[in-house]
């Protein structure tokens, strides 16, 4: 399902950034990160007021019907030219892959189809609109990367995360066994299966944990909260952090001021 070719947009001089649930009520860091990110580059970031859920619970989950009606709502909230950030590869594949099909022969299909074309991943963003160049200011550190399925898959995105991350220079980046598995979140998909979810993510710690790194960094708040929330409750040491977090952290100076160059 992954776009077969991708033209990407020069870089803007604004966008809209769509915040997302879980960056909304239990990551607020990872979104506010992402667009400090976003304005470091120079780029002016809109956050809709009247933004609320895309509509990709009840999607996955067969009510389209109420999708639609949640969808429905984002639709008016990018009125002008615009690329549209998502911290999220489960959102923005959401958007950018499903609405055209979740409104298909439905009035609002050639304005779904509009936005849907104007929706981008922040990482696949910031690495090949923005093509950022971060410099390292932390200490040396060993983390392994999650990418989430909807990015991987949906989205075609199995490399910007590890790719941003090859930037900084005192970050070493460890590959875990069948980094491409699930960790079983999926949404209500832990809900509705919460044995098969379980058994996912004890794999996923197990094999995080094996890499011997502390740390793990994630495209996604979905599988972060998961993984991060299952590795301590069964008392690992291993924590996470969305990817966005991660990088703003490293790049800043104390100060707060500029730390990476533009290109």
């Amino acid at each position: 399902m992954a776009d077969t070719l991708k033209l990407y947009p020069a870089r803007p001089e604004k966008v809209y950034f769509y915040g997302t649930c879980l960056v909304d009520l239990f990551y607020p860091d990872a979104g506010m990160a992402g667009i400090q990110l976003l304005e470091r580059e120079g780029i002016e970031v809109i956050f809709p007021d009247d933004q609320t859920c895309c509509g990709q619970p009840a999607w996955t989950s067969g009510y389209h019907d109420d999708a639609r009606a949640v969808a429905r709502r984002q639709l008016d909230l990018f009125p002008e030219d615009w690329p549209i950030v998502v911290p999220s590869g489960s959102c923005g594949g959401m958007m950018r892959k499903h609405y055209p099909q979740l409104f298909r022969d439905t009035p609002d299909q050639e304005r779904a189809i509009e936005i849907a074309g104007r929706v981008w991943e922040l990482t696949d963003f910031l690495l090949n609109v923005c093509q950022v160049r971060l410099s390292d200011r932390g200490e040396p550190v060993t983390v392994a990367m999650h990418t989430s399925c909807s990015a991987r898959r949906e989205l075609g995105l199995g490399g910007t995360g590890p790719e941003l991350l090859s930037q900084l220079d005192r970050v070493t980046v460890v590959e875990q066994a069948r980094a491409e598995e699930c960790c079983g979140f999926g949404g209500t998909f832990a809900v509705r299966h919460p044995e098969i979810s379980a058994a996912m993510v004890t794999e996923k710690v197990d094999t995080l944990t094996a890499t011997g790194a502390r740390q793990f960094v994630t495209t996604d708040c979905g599988c972060l909260m998961n993984i991060a929330g299952f590795a301590e409750k069964q008392g690992h040491l291993l924590r996470g952090q969305h990817i966005l977090s991660f990088l703003w952290e490293r790049t800043r100076d104390e100060a707060g001021e500029e730390g990476a160059a533009s290109s």
